[in-house]
């Protein structure tokens, strides 16, 4: 594995390292030694994956407050989704700023998300898998979110919305809430 820095503090794209024979390929995705010699979480207690049906879905904007605040380990196992994160760490230099990451089946990406940064995703294709690792289990009490289109991070996505959960259009804007 390879661990590349981003213009967010602590937000890393993961490079999984294959190597190859004539049956194909293996690369690793997760090393507990790997992930803590470069500084990161390396104690992931939940995961979960999400189906995706339609090209052009969005899921999120969404993190977890305090105490359940968690890192998130996110690779796309089938599809391709145009993969966003916000900061909303009121001290970091990059307050409020997002940044987006083409992740899918045939790249061998992973995003490590840590805490404090809100998480979100567009479908490019039908039919998009994406698996999850979390630090802290899901917890509901703690599960908060902001708008897709929220002008206080003015996110661009690459293709116009067609889906969006109800849930996902209710969050409230993000201004002047106090911060995960």
């Amino acid at each position: 594995m390879r661990f590349e820095p981003t213009g967010i503090d602590q937000l890393t794209v993961i490079v999984i390292e294959r190597s190859a024979d004539p049956r194909g390929t293996f690369g690793r995705t997760f090393c507990r030694e790997a992930f803590a010699a470069a500084g990161l979480e390396a104690d992931f207690v939940q995961a979960s994956t999400s189906v995706t049906l339609r090209r052009g879905t969005i899921r999120g904007m969404h993190f977890q407050r305090p105490p359940a605040a968690e890192t998130k380990l996110v690779r796309c196992v089938r599809g391709a989704i145009h993969d966003v994160v916000a900061d909303l760490r009121p001290h970091s230099p990059t307050f409020l700023r997002w940044q987006a990451f083409r992740l899918g089946a045939l790249e061998d990406r992973m995003l490590y998300i840590p805490p404090g940064c809100a998480h979100g995703f567009q479908t490019l294709c039908d039919d998009c898998e994406v698996l999850y690792q979390m630090s802290v289990p899901y917890t509901p009490g703690a599960a908060d979110g902001f708008r897709f289109d929220d002008p206080a991070c003015a996110i661009s996505w690459p293709l116009p919305p067609e889906m969006i959960s109800p849930n996902d259009l209710a969050w409230p804007p993000i201004a002047g809430r106090t911060a995960p």
